[in-house]
């Protein structure tokens, strides 16, 4: 199914075409052979980064493409629509590149064409094993000791965990609660610096997230990102923008979901006549086609409240909070459609089932969204 979009430029047309093609020709012909191996696609990446598509929200000065949230998130949704592992992947490293860019030092801003480029992969360590949504309570510290930072503790749940060329770590540096927290940026090859195996997941089996635990790691002084006790505000800010880029992997994954399910309650007959001209599934279709649009409209008004420079803190909350609830009912009801045919791999809609619990639960969970909401409305 072709969504109509109001795209900003003709250059964003292009890239929108740009995206389709690579998710044809690179993405749609690999997915099922990496999700079954659970082989993380660097490859696949990297030719992404090659292509633009790992810096679009960023400067072209600094290696970006110089593209708006708007458009950045819209080619999030036509990845997420063909392989979720990917579109999570950009997502991410997008988010992992955002303190060095917005708060890194001139030297550590040198590393930003690489990074912009897919050649440096990124990954964001903030979550700890008993530190989740509670992150201003994180227990990993950094002891400064001469020129190094000796960092001792355990990050969990990091994407990209044993594959990222660079880590933004976030450590206590000071006393406890947030402003106790720092961020620095340490290379994958830091001395103690060990990534676990990955995880086992129910989905994204392709992109599996592992622990990393940090041993004596020694991260050099000079890789501090902003100032000491300024890492949970760099990691909030960051958190802000990657909630709107885990609400695009949502609504595209619910809409390659609905056009599966369309296509199949074409073709499929039963009584006579195809199943999606009966009533009860045809109703079914229509309403996960209006909770889709519905979602897209939250995620590109916080978009363009972000590209427009004003706040979206609590519109990035409602965007996140309603297009992965939305995922989540859609890749259900696209399993239904399908019937028996939807619960076996054959069908990619069994896959999509069960990779949308798992943005309910990401880049702070739903029920913390709820709190953020809560918050602004309450003040």
């Amino acid at each position: 199914m072709t969504v109509d979009r109001l795209l900003p430029t003709p250059e964003a047309h292009d890239l929108l075409d740009l995206t389709r093609e690579l998710a044809t020709r690179e993405l749609a012909g690999k997915v099922d052979d990496f999700e079954a191996r659970g082989e993380f696609p660097r490859e696949v990446l990297r030719t992404l980064g090659r292509s633009g598509l790992l810096g679009l929200p960023y400067p072209e000065e600094s290696g970006g493409a110089g593209q708006p949230y708007e458009v950045y998130v819209q080619v999030l949704e036509l990845l997420a629509g063909t392989w979720l592992g990917i579109a999570e992947a950009v997502s991410v490293h997008t988010l992992s590149c955002l303190p060095v860019a917005f708060f890194g030092t001139e030297e550590q801003r040198k590393m930003l064409p690489d990074m912009l480029g897919g050649e440096m992969l990124g990954a964001f360590a903030l979550s700890e094993p008993q530190g989740g949504s509670d992150a201003a309570s994180l227990t990993t510290r950094a002891v400064l000791s001469g020129d190094h930072f000796v960092v001792n503790g355990t990050k969990a749940w990091i994407t990209h965990g044993g594959q990222a060329d660079f880590y933004n770590l976030f450590c206590r540096t000071g006393g406890p609660g947030p402003k106790g927290i720092s961020c620095m940026l340490a290379d994958a090859a830091t001395p103690g610096l060990l990534p676990q195996q990955p995880e086992r997941l129910m989905g994204l089996r392709s992109s599996a997230p592992a622990q990393i635990v940090l041993e004596e790691a020694r991260v050099p002084r000079d890789r501090l990102v902003g100032a000491e006790g300024e890492g949970f505000a760099i990691a909030m800010k960051a958190l802000d923008a990657g909630r709107l880029g885990i609400a695009a992997c949502a609504v595209g994954l619910a809409q390659g979901a609905l056009d599966h399910a369309v296509g199949y309650a074409r073709e499929r007959e039963q009584f006579g006549r195809p199943i999606g001209r009966f009533q009860g599934l045809g109703f079914m279709l229509a309403d996960m086609g209006t909770q889709i649009s519905a979602a897209r409209a939250l995620l590109l008004n916080a978009a363009r409240l972000k590209d427009a420079g004003r706040p979206f803190s609590t519109e990035a909350a409602k965007a996140k909070l309603f297009a992965t609830d939305v995922a989540m009912r859609v890749t259900t009801d696209a399993v239904q459609v399908l019937g028996g045919s939807g619960y076996v791999s054959d069908h990619p809609v069994e896959r999509w089932f069960r990779e949308a619990k798992v943005l309910q639960i990401v880049e702070g969970t739903n029920q913390i969204q709820r709190m953020v909401i809560a918050r602004s409305l309450l003040g």
